[in-house]
């Protein structure tokens, strides 16, 4: 026994001096880190206070508070095939025979009982997390596509950058990592509370008191050498993010790219974008190696020593009454039995901690829902952050105090009235201090003036993206005013779709608008060959390459003659059609009763106008009736 316990202590000395060597090692890297990040901090000179506490992630209070906030969505009721999922493996891992019966056979009942419980555990899990997935995916992206938000949340506001990331990666492993977390945790707990109860009838409560001690001394001490992996995986997905973004940015802007022999620029853009993750990735690494070897010694093998030196404390102390009531034979019996249970609640306590890693990561990825959950419910408030610096910023002397949304707006048909509103970006930037003009159905405007001026600004504004910085604007309501740019967009479906874009077939005929008008439609924008050639109204395609320049710019005018809103917007939409077919557009649009405020530089449109609306881009605009003179100063 002597010997033993020599040996016992010796081994735990040796471990006690690899760990202060591991955090020596750990403490010298970080130091090396901050002083690299000093060095060249170029990169951090933009980020603010704030980012930097938008990054903590860390297994505390506030990530308590943010994972119940989101369980509550992935499981809304008590009530629910969630929580029946959670039952069916807790079942399963509690070997509880009727509940398991119940769950089991339920399911699926002529399959042999020995291969379907592990299977079934599994599909279980799996199920769960894609039940997680789907509730929580769901209720995102309800807020994210609410009103015009997933245009704020990329053009107003800049405090996410990469949406998509999180609408979809971040999302699956945040629903998996809640997962594998409960199943990591919930057979540990199960046999710990078992060999609790055991132990303490067999050697007393104090041995059973001792691991649960030391299980919360390692797991606190582990829990904080841990903190910088729920940081470290917040800016992995950022960097995850920012390298799926100059990919799509490639495919998408390809044609453009080609024709400048860009490759080479495009190549080094992605090599450093993909160097920035694959650094981040070798010191993550390196950081879980390093957590992994001091997480080995505290939760396994120490464990294990610490849980013999427990076991055996009654059998060493000879004056214990064991030794008086017991033969020699019975307390070797009693001090395997002990040894067996306490190695085997040792080892659940070792897992439970271990899991401490798979929270930490876990609270990485909470931070990031919780944030973009924040943004996605401020931005449906009207509430929005940039962090740009306003012109009116730069030039103290003019500063003009602006705030978003303090405007009026009325809903009124017939109408569009500027009073003494203020043209702004959505950064503060005045374009016009004090726009007032009004147009009634049936006078056509056309706006012009140079770029930067503020006429894409203005639509912003009558179509509700941007703010209302001040004064009064009375207008139709939103589906009574329509947009059609200069590179219209083609939705994913069939040829019908691209006509009635974004109504549905069903919404087509609750409007009574027959297959025989839409025909009539397209031949009024001589696309009546396509349906000729594609020989059916519900032939999908890719839209977007199969229809040239002009075919896209006539068929979003064919959109417009379908919604026949009070009131459309034509920005330069006819540059890539012919001037008889823009001719007949421009009279047809009057015809049926939609009045156009156009964006154009051709001559021939000045004649379809009955007013223009000139910005000088210094701040001054002119509103006046078209005339003979005018047109001829125009031409």
């Amino acid at each position: 026994m002597a010997a033993v316990s020599k040996y016992l202590t010796a081994k735990n000395s040796s471990i006690a001096g690899g760990v202060l060597l591991v955090l020596y090692l750990l403490k010298q890297r970080r130091r090396a880190a901050r002083y690299n990040g000093k060095k060249g901090g170029s990169e951090l000179v933009l980020n603010s206070e704030k980012d930097v506490k938008k990054d903590r992630a860390a297994v505390d209070r506030v990530f308590f508070l943010r994972i119940m906030r989101i369980l509550r969505i992935m499981v809304p009721r008590f009530f629910c095939m969630e929580v029946g999922h959670v039952d069916c493996c807790y079942a399963i891992i509690g070997r509880s025979t009727k509940d398991f019966k119940t769950y089991l056979f339920s399911f699926i009942k002529f399959m042999p009982l020995i291969a379907l419980v592990n299977n079934f555990l599994k599909l279980g899990l799996n199920e769960l997390k894609l039940r997680f997935r789907e509730r929580l995916t769901k209720h995102l992206y309800d807020q994210y596509l609410q009103g015009y938000t997933y245009y704020k949340m990329g053009n107003l506001d800049n405090r996410i950058a990469n949406a998509d990331q999180l609408l979809t990666q971040d999302v699956e492993r945040f629903c998996n990592s809640v997962v594998d977390l409960y199943s990591n945790l919930s057979k540990p707990l199960l046999d710990i509370g078992l060999y609790i109860f055991k132990l303490t009838s067999a050697i007393g409560a104090q041995g059973p008191a001792s691991m649960m001690a030391y299980l919360l001394i390692s797991g606190l001490f582990l829990t904080r050498l841990r903190r910088p992996i729920g940081k470290m995986t917040v800016v992995e997905q950022r960097y995850e993010g920012e390298y799926r973004y100059v990919n799509s940015r490639l495919i998408t802007n390809s044609e453009e790219i080609a024709f400048y022999n860009g490759n080479i620029r495009e190549k080094q853009t992605i090599h450093a974008t993909f160097k920035k993750l694959v650094d981040h990735l070798h010191n993550f690494i390196f950081f879980r190696f390093s957590m992994g070897f001091v997480d080995s010694i505290i939760a396994k093998y120490l464990a294990t020593v610490v849980g013999y030196l427990v076991v055996s404390r009654p059998f060493l102390n000879l004056s214990h009454p064991r030794h008086l009531q017991s033969t020699h034979s019975e307390l070797l019996e009693d001090y395997y039995q002990s040894g067996r249970m306490l190695l085997r609640m040792s080892q659940a306590l070792g897992r439970i901690v271990l899991a401490g890693r798979e929270m930490t990561r876990l609270s990485g990825f909470t931070a990031r829902i919780t944030e973009l959950m924040k943004v996605l419910k401020e931005l449906n408030a009207g509430k929005y952050e940039r962090t740009m610096v306003s012109q009116q910023e730069k030039d103290a002397a003019d500063k003009v105090i602006l705030v978003p949304g303090s405007g009026r707006i009325i809903n009124t048909d017939n109408v569009i009235k500027f009073d003494h509103t203020p043209l702004a970006t959505p950064n503060g930037d005045v374009l016009i201090r004090n726009l007032s003009f009004e147009v009634r159905s049936g006078t056509n405007v056309l706006v012009c003036g140079p770029n930067g001026c503020g006429k894409s600004s203005l639509f912003r504004v009558l179509g509700e993206l941007w703010p209302l910085f001040g004064g009064q604007l009375t207008k139709p309501e939103r589906g009574k005013l329509f947009y059609v740019p200069q590179r219209p967009y083609m939705t994913l479906g069939s040829l019908r779709d691209q006509v009635i874009y974004p109504d549905t077939y069903e919404e087509q005929r609750r409007k009574g608008i027959s297959d025989q008008v839409l025909k009539e439609y397209l031949d009024n924008v001589q696309l009546g060959h396509i349906l000729d050639r594609e020989g059916s109204w519900d032939t999908v395609q890719d839209w977007m390459d199969v229809l040239s320049g002009g075919e896209k710019q006539r068929m979003a005018m064919a959109r417009l003659f379908y919604h026949k809103p009070q009131f459309a917007i034509l920005d330069e939409c006819t540059s890539a059609v012919s001037v008889d077919v823009e001719d007949y557009i421009y009279s047809h649009c009057r015809t049926v009763g939609i009045t156009l405020f156009t964006v154009s530089h051709r001559k021939s449109l000045w004649k379809h106008h009955e007013y223009y609306l000139h910005m000088d881009g210094r701040g001054n605009y002119e509103f006046k009736p078209i005339t003979e003179e005018t047109v001829e100063f125009g031409s």
